[in-house]
């Protein structure tokens, strides 16, 4: 397989050097030319206007998912309590499978949680597909691995979702590799494309200074991992469950590993997927003592404090209240950003915040792009004032 470049009629624009992301095409002599570690990706040949670059790679061919229907969610529980993620992407699910004219089931595994089934119906499941087994009660991956899989190979679902929770996070790239399929981690972001009909997988990539989307046109299932918090519930109280029971032959010397005791760690700190008003501090609070005005703020309106990445390593703030792509995802009412610029690592925390009201003093600062209100000033300045005529309001 190999690219080359028509001489005659190359004229030496440089856009095929510009865009080869290998750096395996040069000029030379006014011309372009093709090195040898060419991966022949065909980059090239779509930004020469002349037609000069030519390849024999043949194009892959899309295979026909016609057979394929159904938006599918992981329905996570643990101890017969569902994990709230499940619920959120039950409700993105009924607009994926709007577009897409299919409809959304869920996949419930454990033992003894059949009760639960209504609670996915109501919240957006068409369908529920019930896997209960003893070698299911707790958590393990190859068990729940093949379960899934079993699914999977026997109803041809168009797209799978699960939450980028622990076991998400584990049992996903498992299962997609066992059914053969791509896999988009820690999406913030899930649509439909209009023309091709397929799901278009958003994340932040490149350490989260861009946000890729990514499409997958050669396998189904179609399968991502959502962080929790990105996406919004929907409830219709009283709907009826339809449930399909599906049995799966499991052993204990298959599974290869025994739960054997679970602790559970207490977790510190603050819930901040929970809080209605959260108030943020970014690089421009300046200091630990700068911290004290939004810990005052919050206070006043009964909310939460929290950071973006450089506040936390700096140390001013523990781990758990850090919002943005390697921290939390949030969705308060009101959020309140000081002194953060807006780098899109944070944005990606905390863009489903109803109402966002920003503090800086750099009018430029990106943040501004993304607010419901903007105060240009120093936070110093007014973030007390701002606490001081709240706390006057209620007496």
């Amino acid at each position: 397989m190999t690219v080359w470049i028509e001489a005659d009629l190359c004229n030496g624009c440089k856009r095929c050097v510009k865009t080869c992301p290998y750096g395996a095409a040069e000029m030379k002599d006014g011309k372009a030319h093709i090195l040898e570690h060419c991966t022949s990706c065909g980059s090239c040949i779509q930004v020469c206007k002349q037609k000069a670059i030519s390849t024999d790679v043949e194009p892959k061919a899309i295979p026909d998912f016609s057979d394929r229907k159904g938006v599918w969610v992981f329905a996570e529980q643990r101890d017969g309590v569902l994990m709230p993620v499940s619920l959120e992407l039950l409700g993105k699910a009924q607009e994926l499978a709007g577009e897409l004219g299919q409809d959304v089931s869920a996949i419930l595994l454990g033992y003894k949680v059949s009760g639960l089934c209504k609670t996915l119906a109501e919240y957006g499941a068409d369908r529920v597909y019930l896997v209960e087994h003893k070698a299911l009660k707790d958590y393990r991956t190859i068990a729940y691995t093949k379960a899934i899989e079993d699914l999977v190979v026997a109803h041809k679902p168009n797209v799978l979702l699960m939450g980028a929770t622990h076991i998400g996070r584990d049992l996903a790239p498992r299962v997609s590799r066992r059914v053969g399929v791509g896999l988009t981690a820690d999406c913030t972001e899930l649509a439909v494309d209009p023309e091709d009909k397929i799901l278009l997988q958003t994340r932040p990539a490149f350490g989260g200074n861009v946000m890729a989307t990514i499409a997958n046109r050669y396998s189904r299932p179609q399968m991502a991992t959502v962080r929790p918090g990105v996406m919004e519930t929907h409830r219709e109280t009283g709907k009826k469950e339809k449930v399909t029971k599906h049995t799966v032959a499991l052993t204990e010397k298959e599974i290869f590993t025994k739960v054997l005791e679970i602790v559970r760690e207490k977790k510190k700190g603050v819930r901040l997927d929970q809080a209605k008003v959260i108030v943020a501090g970014g690089r421009g609070v300046g200091s630990q003592e700068g911290m004290k005005s939004l810990f005052a703020l919050a206070d006043a309106m009964g909310g939460e404090v929290a950071g973006t990445r450089i506040i936390v390593e700096e140390g001013w703030l523990p781990i758990e209240r850090q919002v943005g792509q390697t921290g939390q995802t949030v969705r308060p009412e009101i959020y309140i950003a000081c002194g953060v610029s807006g780098a899109i690592q944070h944005r990606a925390g905390m863009l489903g915040s109803r109402y966002v009201i920003a503090i800086n003093k750099d009018e430029r600062a990106p943040i501004f792009g993304v607010a419901d209100w903007g105060i240009v000033g120093d936070l110093h300045e007014v973030v007390p004032a701002l606490a001081k005529a709240i706390k006057a309001s209620k007496k």
